[in-house]
Formats: C-alpha cells, sequence, structure tokens
C-alpha cells in the first residue's frame, strides 16, 4: 500500500506575494503618504528663507542676546571678566547727565532728515516724473550719491565745511563770511543733517517715482475735467494713493536716522561739545572708547527699544491715513 505523505516545510512567501496581487511596496506607500504635496512645499519654502532666517539668527537674535547679557554684568574686557552687577546699569541711565543732551541731539537729527529727505524725496519725484529731455540724466544724477561709501562722501563734505574750504570759499565770492561750520554747534548739526540728506535721498525719490507711476492716468484727467486744480490733484488723489509708500519710506528713513554713525564719526566726532552725539554714536563712545561695554550695551538696548515702539506706532497709525485699493 502506497501512501502519500504531504510536505508539511513551509514554503518561502516570494516577494511578490507578501506585496499583495500587483499592490505597491508598503515602504515606498507609507513613503509617499509622507511626502505629500503640502510637505514638500513646505520643505521648498524653508529652505529659500533659510539663508535670511540664518542671517537673523547670526546678526540679531545673538547679539541681542549678548547686548542683554553684558547689560547686566561688568565686562574687564583687559582681564575678560564679567561681573554680574544686576540693574546697575540701567539705573545708571537716570543719573547720566550727558543722556538728555544726547536724546535731544539725536531727535533733531532724526526729525531734520525725516523731514528734509521725504519732503525732498517726493519733490524731485514729482519734477522727475515727467518727459522732458534729459530726464534721465536727472534721475541718475540725483541717485548716484547713494552708491558711494558713506566714508568716502562723508570725506569730502568734511573737506568741502573746513573754514577754509569750498563752501566757504564760494560763499566769498559773492562777500559772505561762511562760518566754522563743524565747530559750531547749530551750523554742525545743519551740516551733518544736509550730508545724511543729500546722500540717502535718491532712495526715497526713486520709492516715490515708482509710487507715482503707478497712479492710473484716468483719475487725473477726470478731475481735470471736474476743474480741479493742481494742488487738489496732488492733496486729494496722489497723496492717497501713495499713502503706502509714504509709510515705507517714513519707516526706513526713521531707522536710517537713528542708525546713522559714519557721519557724526566722520564730519564731528559728536561735537562741539555734544550738539552732535546721537545715541548710536554715543552707545560707540561707551563701550569702545571709554571701554563701557556693559552700559554701552544698556544705551544699545534703549536704542533697539526707540526704533521698535517708533516702528510699531507708524504701523498702527496706518490703519487712519494709509490708503489701500481694493
Amino acid at each position: 500500500m502506497t501512501m502519500t505523505v504531504s510536505s508539511t516545510m513551509p514554503r518561502e512567501a516570494s516577494p511578490d506575494a507578501s506585496r499583495g496581487a500587483g499592490g505597491p511596496d508598503p515602504v515606498r506607500r507609507r513613503a509617499t503618504r509622507f511626502w505629500t504635496m503640502r510637505r514638500r512645499d513646505a520643505a521648498a519654502g524653508y529652505l529659500f528663507i533659510a539663508p535670511q532666517l540664518a542671517g537673523v539668527v547670526l546678526f540679531v537674535l545673538i547679539p541681542v542676546g549678548l547686548a542683554i547679557v553684558y547689560s547686566l554684568n561688568k565686562w574687564n574686557i583687559f582681564t575678560g571678566q564679567l561681573s554680574f552687577v544686576g540693574g546697575a546699569n540701567y539705573a545708571a541711565l537716570a543719573a547720566d547727565p550727558q543722556l538728555p543732551s544726547v536724546l535731544g541731539a539725536t531727535a533733531v537729527f532724526s526729525l531734520g532728515v525725516v523731514v528734509l529727505n521725504i519732503a525732498l524725496g517726493l519733490g524731485l519725484a514729482v519734477m522727475l516724473n515727467r518727459r522732458f529731455r534729459g530726464v534721465t540724466f536727472f534721475r541718475t544724477l540725483f541717485f548716484s550719491p547713494v552708491v558711494i561709501s558713506v566714508v568716502a562722501w562723508t570725506l569730502v563734505w568734511g573737506f568741502l565745511l573746513q573754514d577754509n574750504g569750498g563752501i566757504n570759499a564760494l560763499l566769498a565770492q559773492i562777500g559772505i563770511h561762511g562760518p566754522n561750520w563743524l565747530q559750531e554747534g547749530p551750523t554742525a548739526m545743519g551740516a551733518v543733517i544736509v550730508t545724511q540728506v543729500i546722500r540717502s535721498v535718491g532712495v526715497n525719490m526713486v520709492l516715490f517715482l515708482s509710487a507715482l507711476q503707478g497712479v492710473p492716468g484716468e483719475l487725473y484727467e477726470a478731475a481735470r475735467i471736474d476743474g480741479a486744480g493742481s494742488r487738489t490733484i496732488f492733496t486729494r488723489i496722489t497723496l492717497p494713493l501713495i499713502s503706502p509708500t509714504l509709510l515705507l519710506t517714513g519707516i526706513i528713513t526713521i531707522v536710517g536716522a537713528l542708525q546713522a554713525f559714519a557721519q557724526i564719526a566722520v564730519l564731528t566726532e559728536g561735537g562741539p561739545a555734544l550738539s552732535t552725539t546721537v545715541l548710536v554714536y554715543y552707545v560707540f563712545q561707551q563701550a569702545f572708547t571709554f571701554n563701557n561695554i556693559g552700559y554701552g550695551s544698556t544705551l544699545a538696548l534703549m536704542l533697539l527699544t526707540f526704533v521698535m515702539l517708533l516702528t510699531v506706532l507708524q504701523w498702527q497709525l496706518r490703519r487712519r491715513w494709509v490708503f489701500y485699493e481694493n
């Protein structure tokens, strides 16, 4: 009698059988399910902003964090020793007899730069927004100081503003004895403001010029048909439509004025007395001239606070006087 013995040994499953009848690989299916279109777009976005984020971390967040640490300590740069002093540096702000003069000079300088820069930039943009022969040359001429090195620009103006410099030589030709521009308080501040405005007004001019060219010409034609004059057209049509650019230039100009350093350092070194010692230059003096790193860091944090408060204030005021076309 012949007996048929069936094999009980399990057979090894083939790879195709483990995947199912024609089904995809489970590992590949899980990877596909994880790597969705949204996640791919998010990853691409993070890669694009990674250089900017690295710059913010390296040049903003880390320096601000170090400034906070230094403001709570007294740092002896010769021995490298940090001594914790708590709020002593912040208390020194209220007892600093020079700080009111520094803040006053900062306010005068910033106000002068902002008002003149925005007004002159808008005026130049309005004039150069017309078609006439040589308009490209004048646009390039007024913008060219922006691309010049700040130090080189300031050094040239330093020679021109000396007692026997080029400006006084020109005034002497018409019988006017010019002052010593950089050695007298009021004229020193005025000279620094004018030097800063002439160099940086080209940026605002270009921004305003771009905004003016975006205003629809049909609005001007309709206003003229209704009998509106040039002043009415400018105040009722032009200014409201370019108000977002006014907000942008206001923020940029104020921040730039509060950070102006090279002009002060090269032209006047904060003098005469404290008439041109703005806050950012006072920070430099305390930290690197008097080696008071802790107090200089405290002043730098105060400057940062001023910049942030003014920026937030302007951003909040945009709801009242900035017109956004729907």
